[in-house]
């Protein structure tokens, strides 16, 4: 009686591990969303300095206007610089 059990446990957690992994593999086969229409990006003139490293980056388009920062050194990068544009 015990073995009968451990046998449905065991078919159990292969069939939970194998729908798990074909739903996993299902998801990487979607088509990446089409890039945004040469109308949607905004022109944006934001320079962003690491507080860390001194990396410094210019974004010059964003989707939004007033973007987020980017992340360098694993901790947000600090504005430095913004024009309107």
């Amino acid at each position: 009686m015990a073995q009968a059990f451990s046998i449905v446990v065991a078919v159990l957690i292969f069939l939970f591990i194998y729908v798990f992994g074909v739903k996993l593999m299902a998801s990487f086969s979607q088509a990446q969303p089409a890039p945004p229409d040469d109308g949607e990006l905004r022109k944006v003139k934001i320079t962003f300095k690491c507080s860390l490293c001194g990396t410094e980056v210019r974004m010059t388009k964003a989707p939004l206007a007033d973007p987020e920062a980017p992340r360098c050194c694993m901790e947000d990068m600090d504005i430095i610089a913004k024009a309107d544009v």
